[in-house]
């Protein structure tokens, strides 16, 4: 493989898509089919030496090799956790570093694929937010995640969630086409019920992706009311909930086998209540749903503390019983700083900000 370089301008295969990399074999004056072969060598075999590629001519191959490049983000650290959680440090061209997860479940593999480097969302919880934001990925350093989980695991992934590092919604292109690629048959075959994208509710591009993608939507919520969710997830606004319900509805239309999923982190006295409880079922009615309740995941710094079990078990219990599919999610990968809300990477701040301190409503 390549070795990055930042002054290196060659197009990188890793970041066309099928029909883009058919064009460039027609470019090149071959036929589409060396196109398909090609993308197929770099995704579903994870071949990047042209050489090993000999279903490709060998004009064609010594073009590519003067012509394009492939740069893959690299692994520099791996760290396992005990519950068989996996921890992917990745070095890109620019000396950022991003984390990728592999959480295994019986015979699911699900792979957690940051998007950005940071984030500027400022989510008052999470560990990510703290470290600021540099750039959004580009769609080889997405989908690189996702081929180096199946080099590593030597298969490919059951499942991919864009719950990484950053905002998915916030690298729309890059992210749409890096999902595109993990669903294609040549690739990563992945069904679209498979690839879940999580936003904090960038709700014009909720819309936006309803209109080009039909991958399952996951929103971070973790309020049941404006007041409250505009200390935790600031994002809210400028998008309130009275915009963000109406607009992941519409994501779903009418179709009675598709549901939002909703990401409710627990954080002891603030948004843990019965009262609190009552008004997301309020907020909900109407809307085809499953919440996650999230345990909150420590981490150096935050100001929060996890909610006691049993008041979890209260507020699903309330949930439930009024007919909101509700589970508490399983903490994975705490010990290794890979849990919800822990990835943090190596950023360079671009953004200089400083959070809020949240209190109750």
């Amino acid at each position: 493989m390549l070795q990055p370089s930042m002054s290196d301008t060659r197009a990188n295969l890793f970041d066309l898509s099928l029909a883009e990399c058919e064009a460039l074999a027609v470019e090149m004056g071959v036929k589409t089919f060396h196109g398909r072969n090609l993308f197929k060598w770099l995704h579903k075999h994870g071949i990047t030496d042209f050489d090993a590629m000999t279903d490709l001519p060998k004009a064609l191959r010594d073009r590519l090799r003067d012509t394009v490049r492939v740069e893959l983000p690299r692994i520099v650290a791996t760290h396992p956790s005990a519950d068989g959680t996996i921890k992917w440090v990745m070095a890109l061209h620019d000396g950022q570093r991003i984390e990728t997860v592999c959480i295994p479940e019986g015979k699911r593999r699900t792979i957690c694929v940051s998007s950005q480097v940071g984030c500027a969302l400022e989510c008052a919880f999470c560990a990510t937010a703290r470290q600021g934001f540099n750039r959004n990925l580009t769609v080889s350093e997405i989908i690189g995640q996702v081929w180096h989980a199946a080099r590593e695991l030597a298969q490919p992934p059951t499942n991919v969630v864009m719950m990484g590092m950053g905002e998915p919604l916030a690298n729309f292109d890059a992210v749409v086409k890096a999902m595109d690629i993990m669903q294609d048959d040549l690739a990563y075959m992945l069904a679209k019920q498979r690839v879940t994208l999580s936003t904090s509710g960038i709700v014009p591009n909720i819309y936006r992706l309803r209109a080009v993608s039909d991958v399952s939507l996951a929103v971070s919520l973790h309020a049941p009311n404006d007041a409250l969710r505009d200390q935790l997830v600031p994002i809210n606004q400028k998008y309130p909930l009275a915009e963000l319900i109406p607009a992941c509805k519409a994501y779903i239309g009418h179709d009675k086998r598709r549901k939002i999923t909703w990401e409710y982190v627990m954080l002891d006295g603030v948004n843990d209540s019965l009262i609190h409880a009552k008004q997301l079922i309020r907020l909900l009615e109407g809307v085809p749903s499953k919440l996650n309740l999230i345990p909150f995941n420590p981490f150096t710094g935050s100001d929060f503390c996890t909610s006691p079990m049993e008041r979890i078990e209260a507020f699903r219990l309330r949930l439930t019983g009024a007919g909101i599919f509700a589970m508490t999610r399983k903490t994975r990968g705490d010990e290794i700083a890979a849990a919800c809300g822990q990835l943090v990477g190596r950023v360079e701040d671009r953004t200089r900000r400083i959070g809020l301190p949240v209190t109750q409503s």
